[in-house]
């Protein structure tokens, strides 16, 4: 049985496909500002080939359909770099919030897991895990210094643990930016790694003595 034939919009629903693919977010939000003039040109030029004024040079609508097609694909590879470097975005340890010391992300994120907010209870414990560092002068506050920059530069002074510091980071990293699941478990070794490292004078030449 020969195959059927696909199926070509007129140039009208060819308009509505590109508008409606058009309007998303990620294509508006990062073209840049002169996409939108040209999209609007677009537009115009589309309406005029549609032939409903009676004019007999319609262009047909497989033709049309191939436009369509080509200005979808120059909008996703206008859109791409935008969007890679929105992904690319520093995964911050602290958000913009009032200053917080390590026994206040303590304290709640004994809270979180009290509660059963594993996510929350492995972020908090981590944050405190930096921020006591950043308190006993082991590293200097950084604005925008994320988990895995925190884990690397720790691992400096406590390399015995750069192995747990780095797998922290990851953690951190999963629950908070992406899709991971925390459970208790995940607490306790952030508990463990904080109280682990509050125990241990930092050593410049990257190995460390436990405090008596």
């Amino acid at each position: 049985m020969a195959a059927e034939p696909p199926v070509l919009p007129d140039s009208a629903e060819a308009r509505r496909w590109a508008a409606e693919e058009l309007a998303k977010p990620e294509y508006r939000d990062a073209a840049p500002s002169w996409v939108d003039t040209l999209w609007r040109n677009f537009l115009d030029w589309l309406q005029s080939l549609d032939g409903s004024s009676g004019d007999s040079t319609a262009v047909p609508s497989p033709v049309i359909a191939l436009v369509i097609a080509a200005i979808i694909a120059a909008a996703i590879i206008l859109a791409r770099p935008r969007l890679n470097a929105r992904a690319r975005k520093a995964k911050d340890v602290f958000e913009r919030e009032a200053a917080m010391s390590a026994i206040d992300y303590r304290n709640r994120a004994e809270a979180a897991a009290a509660a059963g907010k594993w996510g929350d209870a492995v972020v908090d414990r981590f944050r405190a895990v930096v921020r006591s560092a950043e308190d006993r002068t082991i590293l200097d506050p950084q604005p925008g210094r994320t988990a895995d920059e925190a884990a690397r530069a720790l691992s400096v002074s406590f390399n015995a643990e750069s192995g747990r510091l780095l797998r922290a980071a990851a953690v951190f990293d999963g629950i908070r930016y992406g899709n991971r699941y925390a459970g208790s478990a995940d607490y306790q070794e952030m508990v463990g790694l904080d109280s682990d490292l509050d125990a241990t004078k930092p050593v410049p030449s990257g190995s460390a003595v436990r405090l008596p």
